[in-house]
């Protein structure tokens, strides 16, 4: 017998059945508050667009800046930034704006996959930013000779790698199931423990194996942010000079980006009874509104990024006059 199409998106036959696409309950059923959320999210995904690039530009355009360990790695931060926020952004603004909230079991598939990937990857360079900061304060008189520049390559290489390698891990996880309906998902995009339930088997060994997979992740990096930020603030107790508030500044900076990041990936992965408001609001923090306020704490807190900003909004007023000057 063929196979046929229901309204739910399976395919369906006397036998079996699997799932072809699946459907997004989104933020909201009322369209006007669709719409007001439509302009919230673009301008949110334009800001993370324009000061993660802003950030790039600059840091690349700054010949000290990019010579610094701190600032090389800040500059990839925000390239994971920018791939965070374009996974699951998009496709939410073109669903709040069409009312058709549909993903293909491929894009839903394709979804998880990069999500980890870019997430485990900002775990991964969050901790190394910590690890960064600790040598350069706790260990001065080495931190040239150990942070330099291959030896960052390598180190940054290694977080893609991690991130890639548990991205991966995931995935196959998730591959080995089979999907016969409901294909409901109470979110605005693909999220590996909601995706999980809509299985047709037992998946308790899966979701045991899947929050292993991120427990360990999420435990390690914790761990070293927790001891390297001990450290540094017990190097730093009563060294309030100048040198000091500056080193205090930047470890400030870092520990928000951190928390943003943490406590969302924690109440969804990580905690078994949050409810589905919980999961979303930390879905939309995590997704959204991380990757837009990253660049303005590290810049509105950072004297350094200031003035180089102010630099390169010189150099480009000054290209764009020589340019206007010579078409005249």
């Amino acid at each position: 017998m063929s196979p046929q199409i229901d309204a739910g998106g399976s395919a369906t036959s006397m036998n079996s059945s699997t799932v072809t696409e699946f459907i997004f309950l989104g933020l909201s059923y009322s369209r006007s508050i669709q719409i007001l959320l439509f302009l919230l999210v673009l301008v949110c995904y334009m800001a993370i667009l324009l000061g993660n690039l802003l950030i790039v530009v600059t840091v690349h355009a700054e010949p000290r800046l990019l010579q610094s360990s701190m600032y090389f790695f800040l500059a990839g931060l925000s390239i994971i930034d920018t791939s965070v926020g374009s996974v699951a952004v998009p496709k939410m603004v073109a669903d709040l704006a069409s009312s058709s909230q549909t993903i293909s079991f491929g894009g839903c598939m394709t979804q998880i996959f990069f999500l980890h990937f870019f997430g485990g990857t900002e775990m991964f360079l969050l901790t190394l930013m910590a690890y960064d900061r600790y040598v350069a304060i706790c260990h001065p008189l080495t931190y040239t000779a150990t942070m330099n520049r291959p030896h960052c390559m390598r180190l940054l290489i290694s977080c893609w790698a991690g991130g890639f390698i548990h991205s991966s891990t995931q995935l196959v996880l998730l591959l080995r199931l089979p999907f016969c309906g409901p294909n409901k998902l109470d979110n605005f995009y693909c999220e590996f423990p909601q995706v999980v339930k809509l299985a047709c088997v037992d998946t308790y060994v899966t979701e045991i194996l899947m929050a292993a997979n991120s427990g360990l992740l999420f435990l390690v990096c914790f761990l070293v942010l927790l001891v390297s930020y001990g450290v540094i603030l017990a190097t730093l107790r009563g060294h309030f000079k100048e040198s000091g508030r500056k080193a205090l500044s930047t470890c400030s900076s870092h520990l928000s980006v951190v928390s943003l990041f943490f406590v969302p990936c924690l109440l969804v992965y990580l905690v078994p009874f949050s409810s589905s408001s919980v999961d979303k609001m930390a879905s939309i923090f995590y997704t959204t509104i991380t990757p837009a306020l990253n660049p303005i704490i590290y810049t509105l807190r950072n004297q350094e990024m200031k003035e180089a900003m102010g630099r390169l909004k010189k150099q480009c007023h000054f290209f764009y006059s020589s340019v206007k000057g010579e078409n005249v």
